[in-house]
């Protein structure tokens, strides 16, 4: 075999007794749970909002952007879930690059991956303490979801993922809300398919195990635009898109009919300052057509504290050293522009 054993890295059950979860934390991740699966069963017709950091590169500034979020929450918890996104995983779509905390706590220096689960860990556990959010994650890799599956509110599914048996079945097993985005190519039935697959049983090899998964009721899509064949981003958030998703939910029959819009990405042509005209027209699409205003759960936005991105090493506080984002001012006078259209 052609790669070298580096070091065998700890269980998940040995990372949790290294990093426990105590008990009024847990009561905000379960609490933070039920709302959200209020919000997709149609239950609570709140919209939930998927916001932050397109990566989690710096724990200070991460956990500095979320608290910012916790009085804007609060003056608009009527009509609007606030779920920040905690993104410890980066995927690359040539492998090369910045690959996430996960691969390096510290983006200047080289990858440690022990290093980067505590990390992550610690990242996420410091936000519900300080902050009273439990967030969202990217499940890049299946087998890693245990270092954190007590303490997510939602998970995403990827792109380049969503293809992916191992990330369909694992989405299965998880307890919490799962979003499977739409695969580059844009193609809505591979997207489906993984819902499908992720809202049904089945038994699986995960970690070494056979395990069975009871199936995610709560597994819905993410429209996050693609890309064609030369290589031009084209979104699909517009009105024909969601009638379309609607249509395509209808034949599948699925439990939980729901899509989440994600605004960056191929739908933005990763402009982070299109993101609000992009929540403002989906939003009027729902006011125009019940179909998709039943279908619509809610938004995914990459906001963080300065607008735009910069270079690893740039040392601009706040700044994404990923895709580039909506800053703090844009974002805060979105979330209550949105609030007011509810």
């Amino acid at each position: 075999m052609n790669m070298e054993f580096v070091k065998k890295l700890a269980l998940p059950v040995e990372v949790k007794e290294m990093c426990p979860l105590d008990g009024k934390a847990g009561k905000i991740v379960e609490e933070k749970r039920v709302e959200l699966e209020s919000v997709f069963s149609g239950q609570d017709d709140r919209i939930a909002l998927i916001i932050g950091p397109c990566s989690a590169d710096n724990e200070d500034s991460v956990i500095d952007y979320i608290s910012r979020l916790v009085p804007v929450q609060e003056k608009v918890k009527d009509k609007i879930l606030i779920i920040p996104r905690i993104y410890t995983n980066k995927p690359r779509t040539t492998g090369a690059g910045y690959k996430g905390m996960l691969h390096q706590p510290d983006p200047t220096e080289k990858a440690d991956l022990f290093k980067g689960i505590i990390a992550t860990r610690h990242l996420h556990m410091r936000a519900i303490e300080e902050t009273g959010f439990a967030c969202a994650d990217e499940m890049l890799y299946p087998e890693n979801y245990q270092y954190l599956d007590d303490i997510l509110a939602y998970v995403a599914v990827g792109a380049r993922s969503v293809e992916d048996q191992q990330h369909r079945l694992t989405a299965g097993g998880i307890d919490t809300p799962v979003g499977m985005k739409n695969p580059t190519s844009g193609d809505y039935s591979v997207m489906l398919n993984a819902i499908m697959a992720a809202q049904h049983s089945y038994s699986f090899i995960y970690r070494g195990w056979e395990v069975k998964a009871e199936g995610n009721q709560y597994a819905h899509a993410i429209l996050r635009g693609y890309t064609n064949r030369h290589g031009e981003t084209h979104p699909n958030y517009h009105y024909e898109d969601l009638v379309r998703l609607c249509d395509y939910y209808d034949e599948y029959d699925l439990i939980n009919p729901g899509v989440i819009i994600d605004t960056n990405h191929a739908n933005s042509g990763k402009d982070p300052l299109e993101q609000p005209r992009i929540m403002k027209e989906v939003l009027s699409s729902a006011r125009h057509n019940d179909r998709i205003k039943k279908l619509l759960k809610g938004f995914m936005v990459e906001s963080y504290i300065e607008d735009g991105n910069q270079k690893v090493g740039g040392g601009v506080y706040g700044k994404s050293i990923t895709d580039a984002c909506l800053g703090w001012e844009k974002t805060e006078r979105l979330i209550y522009e949105v609030a007011d259209l509810l």
